[in-house]
């Protein structure tokens, strides 16, 4: 059988709540199910930081593609 859940409820900005129920419409989910996983994943990093305030003091990197550096970048080809 399934698994009890219990309810919780929070209070969010109105245009975080929109953004969350877009994100999910394109992720074809229910905002419930992504705020459980959202919940269920963020308390999991906060049990490894040890305290929130270690878990907010780290940021995630922003991720850039590395430039081509081969010898020839920047050159355009020859027909």
């Amino acid at each position: 059988m399934g698994e009890w859940k219990a309810q919780i409820s929070i209070r969010v900005r109105q245009d975080l709540r929109r953004d969350m129920e877009a994100f999910a419409e394109r992720e074809r989910r229910k905002l419930g199910n992504l705020g459980e996983q959202l919940v269920e994943w963020a308390f999991a990093q906060l049990k490894v930081a040890g305290s929130l305030d270690r878990l907010l003091k780290y940021q995630l990197g922003k991720r850039t593609e590395k430039a081509d550096q081969s010898p020839t970048a920047g050159r355009e080809k020859k027909s």
